[in-house]
Parts: C-alpha cells; structure tokens; sequence
C-alpha cells in the first residue's frame, strides 16, 4: 500500500497560499568528470529526452557515452565557471530571486522556488518548500519559451510524479510555452536593440535554437514551428529584412538527422562568404549556459573566423533582465488571475472556531 506525504503544517483560519514553481534544465555542482557523468546520466536516462528502446539505450549510454563523454564536457564547463558556480544556475537563481520579490506584495501570500529537472534543487524538494509553505495552488513555470517533449513535457513528468506522492494534492496549473506572448518577444527585441547600442550592429543576425531529432517534428511536436514564429516576431520587431537574419539550430549529437539548418554548418557558411560580423541571439535559452557561452560565445565564434569571417558576437540570453522578468510576471498573473480572491479573515477565523469545537488542533 502506498505511503502518501501528509501536510502536518495545516492549520484550519490561515489563508492559502500559491507557490510559484520555476524550472530550468539543470547543470552539474562542479565542472569535473564525476559530477558532469552523475548529471549527464539522470538527464540522459530520461525516456523524453532520447526516445530509443531502452535496454539498447541503457547499454550505449552506460558503456560508452558515460565513458567518454563526462571528461570532454568537463572541461568545456570549466571554461565558463565562475567563483559562484554554474552559470546556468546563477541567472536562474536570479530570475527566481527577482519574481519572488516582485510577487510578495500580492495581496494573496505567494511563494516562489526554483527547481532543475535535473539535479539540484529537484523539483521534488520545491514542490516541498511550497507546501510546507502553506501553497494549495501551484503554477509551474518551465523556463522553456517554446514547448519540447525533450524539455517541457520532462518538467511536467517530474512535477506531476512529485504531486502524486501528496495524500492532498494542491490544485495545480502548468504554463506550456510562450514562444509569441508579446512581451516575451519585446524582452528579446530590447536585449538585441541594446547590444547594438552598446557594442555596434553586426552584417547579419544569426538566431540560433537549441535542436532535437527530426523524428520530434515527424511525430507532432511543435518546436520547430514555434522557434520559426519566435524568428520572425522577433525580426519583425527589430524591422529586420528577410537577407538580414538567419535561424539555425544546435547543439546535434549522434549521427540521425536533427532539425536543420545546423548552426555550426551555417556559420562556417557565412565565415566563408566574407561575412564581417555575425551576431548570436539564442532565443530559446532564458539563461546562459554552457550552450551559449561555450558552444555559441567561444566554439562557433572560432568556426567563424577560421571560416574566413571577421568577428562573431554572442548576444546575451535575457537572464534576469527587466524585460524578461516583466514577461514572466505578466505569464504568471495571466495564469493565476482567478487565484486572486482573498479570503475573508472573518471567515477564516470562524472556520478556525469551527474546526476547534469539532476536536482540531489549535
């Protein structure tokens, strides 16, 4: 028989609460071989991420994938640590950081948490904090602007395993994508208008999503056709003609077909044309990582040159920006607006009465 989690912090006359739970992908704790293989091998094992029957699945990435990778990708996250730590998980912490000051003047109490789909903090010990915290409402917040079965359907499995445990289950609510809301489109248009502004306006703009196998877009997920509506809002925003931009996808591995064009190929392709200056915007990434800084900022921007190109420039993810952060709230508010009723005191403290004569705790 099951063992269901108990909500032992309950007490009848307090208010409910909502928690706001956001996730992101999740980073290794230290740029090393150990840590990087423990990490690898949980996001790895995941069923949404590689989709291949799984003994066959278990036995390349146990005996070869987990040999060889872990030391490489090590040393490519070295080159991006900081003495804080990931930086992954810097602007997620700070993006968590940022909401959870915005929102505790709702009138309604509301709690924010971070959660990483893999590793730490687990979206298992959020949904706890949130409880604990008194949340009878929580709306997740995938930091994923456009929906992936490789990434958001992974965030609701985990979310939904975690609620299942509970004897009363909070009412909950998911957010899928945002790939077009306004907002998320002017945050993007301002964070490149600014790096112009700053840093000068480079020949072309290169928009560069994170890819997935072709055979996702074959079996009806919609990433591909969210990433090209992302693309041209936000050229449309910037009043980019058709020969100014491009968008591309990264980040392949193996040897099947993934979604195309393929950044690195494309940039080697403009490097080669004379181009003189590329700029990168990553527009499905809300934080920097290891994809931006190193793969985009450092390996694609060496394609680039030795390609024949001049420079390349990365534009910065939104990390916590204003914009982004406005966005996220305007999601959130959006999502929960019928959440905003606040309970009576009076109420709440005839039904503390009410529980007492009945034989409840104080």
């Amino acid at each position: 028989m099951p063992k269901y989690k108990s909500t032992p912090k309950f007490k009848h006359g307090f208010a409910a609460a909502t928690g706001v739970l956001v996730v992101n992908l999740g980073t290794p704790e230290a740029p090393t071989a150990g840590a990087v293989r423990r990490f690898l091998k949980e996001f790895l094992s995941d069923p949404r991420v590689v989709e291949y029957p799984r003994l066959i699945w278990w036995l390349i990435l146990n005996l070869i994938i987990l040999v060889i990778r872990p030391s490489r990708s090590a040393a490519a996250y070295r080159k991006i640590w900081t003495d804080e730590g990931s930086p992954l998980m810097i602007h997620s912490q700070a993006i968590a950081n940022e909401l959870r000051q915005r929102l505790s003047s709702n009138k309604v109490p509301t709690h924010v948490e971070l959660a990483m789909t893999y590793g730490e903090p687990s979206v298992e010990s959020a949904i706890e904090k949130l409880i604990e915290a008194g949340a009878r409402r929580i709306v997740t917040v995938p930091l994923y602007p456009q929906y992936s079965g490789t990434t958001t359907a992974s965030v609701f499995d985990k979310v939904s395993r975690a609620l299942a445990e509970y004897r009363w289950t909070p009412e909950s609510r998911f957010i899928n994508d945002y790939h077009d809301d306004p907002a998320y489109i002017a945050a993007l248009a301002a964070g490149v208008r600014d790096s112009w502004s700053e840093n000068g306006r480079g020949d072309k703009l290169l928009m560069s999503f994170h890819g997935v196998p072709k055979y996702t877009l074959d079996k009806g997920d919609p990433y591909h056709c969210q990433c090209y509506k992302t693309g041209r809002l936000l050229a449309e925003a910037l009043g980019l003609k058709d020969e100014e931009w491009v968008l591309t996808f990264q980040s392949r591995v193996g040897r099947e077909e993934w979604l195309a064009p393929y950044t690195d190929e494309t940039v080697k392709e403009l490097g080669a044309q004379g181009l003189g200056r590329l700029d990168v915007v990553c527009p499905g990434f809300s934080a920097d990582c290891l994809e931006t800084l190193e793969e985009i900022a450092m390996q694609n921007a060496e394609f680039f040159i030795e390609a024949g190109g001049k420079s390349l420039h990365y534009i910065p993810a939104l990390n916590s920006r204003e914009e982004h952060i406005a966005a996220l709230l305007q999601l959130i508010s959006r999502h929960t607006r019928d959440w905003a009723d606040i309970e009576d005191p009076a109420e709440l403290q005839a039904s503390s009465e009410r529980a007492r004569t009945k034989g409840a705790a104080a």
